[in-house]
């Protein structure tokens, strides 16, 4: 298994959660410091949709408009580990939450679309009410 997302549940609005994904780059043939990880959530009915980004080796980050200064994207390199810090959660955020990762050369300037990554987790269901 290359991605494991954990960390997920059912929280009140204004509420915090912390996702954690755990990332096996050897098996996906990526090394750690060319890496794209991108957190997506996906409702029902909807399309999955890139929220943040983070380059594993410069880690600079990209939010989408509507989690920006809500929401935290960070990686902990010792532990291959990557997080999500939500934040003042919405019930608009209620979700599936995936992580996913390839090669920094194969999303450059498109990290945040789905279509570009070919490695992704199970998924952790976000509920916020």
């Amino acid at each position: 298994v290359q991605l494991v997302e954990s960390g997920g549940g059912s929280v009140q609005a204004g509420g915090s959660l912390r996702l954690s994904c755990e990332v096996s780059y050897a098996t996906m043939g990526i090394t750690y410091q060319d890496a794209s990880v991108t957190w997506f959530r996906q409702s029902p009915g909807t399309e999955r949709e890139g929220i943040a980004r983070i380059y594993t080796g410069p880690k600079n980050t990209v939010y989408r408009d509507s989690v920006r200064g809500r929401f935290t994207i960070s990686l902990d390199s010792a532990k291959n580990t990557v997080y999500l810090q939500m934040n003042n959660l919405k019930p608009e955020d209620t979700a599936m939450y995936y992580c996913a990762a390839d090669a920094v050369t194969r999303v450059l300037y498109d990290s945040l679309r789905a279509a570009v990554y070919r490695y992704w987790g199970q998924g952790t269901q976000v509920t916020v009410s």
